[in-house]
């Protein structure tokens, strides 16, 4: 790869962590070591509401180097009273993707236009893109960035690869589901050289959709365990003033990440228990889950813990301060916070949804409860820490049968890569050779 010039895109990048952001700045980075000319394209989000609400944060920084990764910034556009336009257009693309209809793919391709809303991105796609080895966006639930790279790939013979990172929800009749699965999406998914996904669930429902068997390609995730681990565990609960059983919530806290439900189970388990267990949240806030936080009584709130998005020296200290990481979401492509607890050996709960079932086997590294079932919940998390030897022993599974190292990880999504490159350069010159 030394020398060879790749294009990444996705909604958010660093100075901003989260597992999608930090899937690419993992990779790009480990291509800039490798000697590659790396472009990421982004956007100036660093909340992801900056999307449909310019009054959340930004990042005003269009271009930086990090890492031998080059960093361009487009910024997002707003339409007049976003919040409400941006959720009239989305919601409605949602209820409409429920049924067939003549002229629909070419509505929804002019919808999606503003999602998010990004009008200088296509110059600078194709600026940044000029001798590009490979293009490789991400996230098809904010399909512009997609399908502006699919549009300068073809444009420019550009091979393309796409991880769509599906959120498919509960089952099929999942709400989630319709936002990322619409007719157009899963057109612009058909039109790549390569996906990749990160589970089986998220490549058997493409193969369903007719996405080509030979285009799916599963990674999975992989990990720096020196990153994650060795955080001081006492430097954190002495901060926090925790004694007691410590469960965390790592990553956005909002409604559909069942961070709400997490909270409300531990509020119940502490009102039948002498122990005090106390829920730690920490992630960027969204607004829902700040809704759900301003109706509780101070007596409530005596158990939770919102931090906020945290820094990654925190983030480690709490990885190894707490009991167990709880992630019943609904939307997860895989869960990279799971990884993470793995490695500083703690257990798991994560909700039946999405790829999470891919990622954990119940009861032999973690558990899994239905989403939105608080009781369910809460049964999981009393199991865990009433039984220490169960909780060590979820751990210790996870560590040593689901935690990937980088460098393995690394060589999977490499593998990709070639063959892609490789299809492409062999069929530039059976083209050639025709013309002869």
């Amino acid at each position: 790869m030394n020398g060879e010039r790749f294009v990444h895109l996705i909604q958010r990048y660093y100075p901003f962590r989260g597992g999608s952001e930090y899937y690419f700045q993992t990779l790009s980075e480990r291509l800039a070591a490798d000697g590659a000319d790396v472009r990421l394209v982004t956007t100036d989000a660093w909340d992801l509401e900056y999307f449909w609400n310019p009054e959340r944060r930004r990042v005003d920084i269009p271009f930086q180097r990090h890492n031998g990764v080059k960093i361009y910034r487009t910024p997002a556009h707003h339409l007049p009273f976003s919040n409400l336009s941006h959720q009239v257009i989305r919601r409605g693309m949602g209820e409409l993707s429920r049924v067939r209809f003549p002229g629909q793919i070419s509505l929804f391709e002019r919808l999606s236009t503003f999602g998010p809303w990004l009008p200088e991105l296509p110059e600078l796609l194709e600026r940044v893109s000029d001798g590009a080895a490979l293009i490789h966006p991400a996230n098809i639930a904010l399909e512009s960035l997609i399908r502006e790279s699919v549009t300068v790939a073809r444009s420019n013979d550009i091979p393309l690869v796409i991880t769509p990172k599906l959120h498919l929800g509960e089952d099929d009749r999942s709400v989630v589901r319709r936002y990322y699965t619409m007719p157009h999406q899963m057109k612009l998914l058909r039109q790549a050289d390569q996906v990749m996904t990160q589970t089986s669930v998220e490549a058997e429902f493409l193969i369903e959709q007719g996405v080509e068997d030979d285009r799916l390609r599963v990674v999975g995730l992989g990990i720096d365990v020196e990153d994650v681990t060795g955080g001081d565990a006492e430097r954190a609960r002495t901060e926090l003033g925790i004694d007691g059983t410590m469960v965390l919530s790592l990553g956005a806290a909002a409604y559909d990440k069942g961070t709400v439900h997490a909270c409300q189970a531990v509020i119940e388990l502490n009102r039948t228990r002498n122990e005090p267990i106390t829920m730690v949240v920490a992630g960027p806030i969204i607004s829902n889950f700040q809704a759900y936080y301003d109706t509780l009584s101070e007596e409530q709130r005596r158990w939770i813990r919102v931090l906020g998005y945290v820094e990654d020296q925190l983030r480690v200290d709490l990885l190894a301060a707490c009991d167990l990481l709880v992630l019943a979401s609904r939307t997860e492509a895989f869960g990279y916070v799971f990884l993470e607890a793995w490695a500083n050996g703690k257990p798991v709960i994560g909700a039946r949804a999405g790829g999470i079932p891919a990622v954990i086997d119940h009861g032999v590294d973690g558990l899994l409860v239905p989403f939105g079932d608080v009781a369910r919940l809460a049964d999981a998390i009393g199991t865990v820490i009433d039984d220490p030897v169960l909780s060590r022993e979820l751990g210790e599974a996870g560590n040593a049968g689901k935690v990937v190292d980088i460098e393995s990880w690394y060589q999977k999504v490499m593998d990709g890569y070639r063959e892609v490159m490789g299809s492409r350069v062999e069929r530039s010159a059976l083209d050639a050779s025709s013309r002869v």
